[in-house]
């Protein structure tokens, strides 16, 4: 199953979209429902309950979409440093605030959160803001939670997996490193891409899952949630320790070497720059940089 929210004639839906891509069938939701996007539907299908009824199918090339959960419902959960290979070129960087001495490879997870005002859809611009030039990105795959909970064992923690998309954690570095809680550098407007869809836990194994990024046509990132430091159900008994879980919550799991600070010189984002993120099983999430 792919979630989708999109405008149709100026109105919002959510839907479900078709196996081959090209269709979606808008879903009978009230308007306060459909303006959440997806958050409502997860939110019915974690209780069990029925799809509402679809409406006739829309080419998907007519309407425009939005982010899968346009303003989720708090905070995106973040985890830092979580593959091999971008731990220690992030150290090497100068830019890791949370670096030790002989600590490039986090003994447990780091977690941060990105503000949910932050979020925007395929297509939309990612902009360039006045106080900072070092703008770079950060391909991700994402967890959406479906059942909720508190202290979720990592037996238990796949099932509370409603599905999948994918986000880019765009990053202003200097004002990471600049504050010791790297809040505010990935907060910034428009800093975290989100889409094109929602995918269920049914049809996609986020444990082996390739993520590839590219900039401007050139190839900057490529690795398998396989390469993962802390893998998904760790991540999740260790949120839901102390945090209770909610259905609609969004797990980043971390980005893979290949970032622009890990080059020398480091490759920033510029306006003008086209930053396309490609997850196996879920599709594609392009952003102009402005």
């Amino acid at each position: 199953m792919r979630i989708a929210a999109f405008f149709y004639q100026g109105q919002p839906h959510a839907g479900l979209v078709s196996d081959d891509l090209q269709t979606v069938r808008p879903l009978d939701m009230s308007l306060a429902d459909r303006e959440l996007g997806a958050l409502s539907l997860v939110v019915l299908l974690s209780r069990g309950e029925a799809l509402p009824a679809q409406g006739a199918a829309v080419p998907l090339s007519e309407v425009q979409l939005r982010a899968p959960l346009p303003r989720p419902r708090r905070n995106i959960f973040c985890v830092g440093k979580n593959y091999h290979a971008h731990a220690k070129e992030f150290a090497r960087s100068g830019f890791d605030s949370s670096a030790q001495a002989g600590g490039e490879i986090p003994a447990e997870p780091i977690i941060f959160s990105k503000v949910p005002e932050c979020v925007i859809a395929t297509g939309e611009a990612i902009e360039m803001p006045k106080v900072s030039t070092t703008i770079d990105y950060e391909a991700e795959l994402a967890v959406v939670i479906g059942k909720g909970g508190k202290g979720i064992s990592k037996a238990e923690a796949m099932q509370h997996v409603w599905g999948y998309t994918i986000v880019n954690d765009v990053t202003a570095r200097d004002w990471q490193n600049r504050h010791m809680q790297w809040h505010m550098g990935k907060s910034f407007d428009t800093f975290c891409p989100m889409g094109p869809w929602l995918v269920s836990a049914d049809e996609l194994d986020g444990t082996r899952t390739r993520v590839r990024c590219w900039v401007n046509g050139e190839e900057r990132q490529n690795a398998s949630t396989e390469d993962l430091i802390f893998d998904i159900p760790t991540l999740i008994e260790t949120l839901s320790a102390g945090i209770t879980l909610y259905p609609g919550d969004v797990i980043a799991t971390g980005t893979p070497v290949g970032v622009g600070i890990g080059f020398k010189p480091p490759k920033y984002l510029t306006a003008g720059d086209v930053v396309r993120v490609e997850i196996d099983g879920i599709g594609v999430l392009e952003n102009p940089v402005t």
